[in-house]
């Protein structure tokens, strides 16, 4: 059973932010099963009855869903442009889901939907170093020393990346580009893109493949899939 903050959990039902949940309980306007609860930090589980001014707090279900990012797609909840985003692959999905981290518009490849704030944070917080791995179609064929380069660190705006795990898949002599294998735990902007322009290797086409242990296995550009129990312990759990 888990356990969690009073405040956390009416931020996560769409109550209103984590501050202004906190302002309720202080001022009185939350009940936590018929009693009125004042003081911040407040541990609830499943089981306690919620009312927030007297309406009832509606808990949604926590889920956890794989996709495959097709190019072309904003990796927002809404675009101010009028783009297409990741929001329009799942119109069955009532909760409301948001993704984990970013892919860049023009990159495809796995990304995480959930609303799960606790694990997205975890995901996305560079203390945990959790790997993510690319595949990238680059101009030129990059040198051993190049290569070196990436997986010592580079830099790119003014600081130093943290070392990368990187191999040539293949190259094409005769086309003059190469399909790269990069593995990193940052998730800087427009990372990968700047790593390889700075070692005079600009990025043509951009996927990523790996999420951890978690593959694109099993789906199509478009497609997604829930994550099962055993896999949603180990990202809860860093294994």
């Amino acid at each position: 059973m888990t356990v969690e903050r009073l405040q956390k959990v009416m931020a996560e039902a769409g109550v209103a932010s984590r501050r202004k949940s906190e302002t309720l309980i202080t001022t009185g306007r939350v009940k936590v099963n018929g009693e009125v609860v004042k003081t911040l930090g407040t541990k609830v589980d499943e089981t306690d009855e919620i009312e927030v001014n007297g309406v009832p707090l509606q808990r949604e279900k926590l889920v956890y869903l794989l996709f495959y990012k097709p190019r072309g797609v904003i990796s927002s909840v809404s675009d101010e442009k009028k783009r297409k985003t990741v929001m329009s692959y799942f119109p069955d999905v009532r909760q409301r889901i948001y993704p984990v981290g970013r892919l860049d518009y023009d990159t495809s490849g796995i990304l995480l939907m959930t609303n799960d704030g606790q694990l997205a944070n975890r995901l996305t917080h560079p203390k945990f170093k959790f790997e993510k791995t690319y595949v990238a179609k680059v101009e030129g064929i990059p040198t051993n020393k190049q290569l070196e380069d990436l997986r010592h660190g580079v830099k790119i705006d003014k600081k130093l990346t943290a070392p990368a795990k990187t191999k040539i898949l293949s190259s094409d002599l005769q086309k003059k580009t190469a399909i790269v294998e990069i593995t990193i735990h940052e998730g800087r902007n427009h990372q990968v893109k700047k790593m390889f322009e700075k070692i005079g290797h600009p990025v043509n086409k951009l996927k990523r493949e790996k999420y951890g242990f978690l593959t694109l296995e099993g789906l199509q550009s478009g497609e997604w899939r829930e994550l099962r129990p055993n896999e949603i312990n180990r990202l809860k759990s860093g294994r």
